[in-house]
C-alpha cells in the first residue's frame, strides 16, 4: 500500500512541468546545437578534401615524358599498368612494395573499344525489341 502511494507520487512529480520552465524554450537550444554540429562536420569534410588535394600526387601533365595509358586491377592490391615512355610501351605489374616489368613493346595505336552498355540499357533494349517484334 505504501509502495503504491510512493509510485503514484513519483509519477505525478515527473509528469508535471517544472514551474520555472517556459513551454517552448527547449526547441531553440536544440536547433542551435544541431546547426553548430552540422557546421563542424561540413568544415571537417572541406578540410579533409583540401588536405587530400594538397597531399595527393599530381596527375600526369600533358607534356610529361611518362604517361599512364591504362590500368587494370588483377587482385585486391595488385594491378597491371600500361605506361608510355618515349616510343615504348611498358607493361608493369604493381603490388605492395614491388614493381615488375612484364613486357616491353613498341608504341602502337590502341584498338577501338566497343561501347559498353549499362546492364539496364541492355535489358531495356531487349524489352523494347520484344515489344516491337
Amino acid at each position: 500500500m505504501i509502495a503504491a502511494a510512493a509510485v503514484a507520487d513519483v509519477c505525478a512529480q515527473t509528469s508535471a512541468p517544472a514551474p520555472d520552465a517556459e513551454p517552448g524554450s527547449g526547441f531553440a537550444p536544440g536547433l542551435l546545437q544541431a546547426t553548430f554540429g552540422l557546421a563542424i562536420v561540413l568544415a571537417l569534410i572541406w578540410g579533409a578534401a583540401w588536405l587530400i588535394r594538397r597531399l595527393a600526387p599530381m596527375a600526369a601533365k600533358p607534356n610529361s615524358l611518362i604517361k599512364v595509358i591504362a590500368t587494370q586491377a588483377v587482385g585486391q592490391r595488385e594491378r597491371v599498368v600500361l605506361v608510355e615512355v618515349a616510343d615504348q610501351w611498358l607493361l608493369i605489374g604493381v603490388a605492395p612494395g614491388r614493381v615488375t616489368a612484364l613486357q616491353n613493346m613498341a608504341k602502337s595505336a590502341l584498338p577501338e573499344a566497343p561501347p559498353m552498355l549499362h546492364p539496364f540499357d541492355r535489358l531495356f533494349s531487349l524489352a523494347r525489341a520484344k515489344r516491337e517484334g
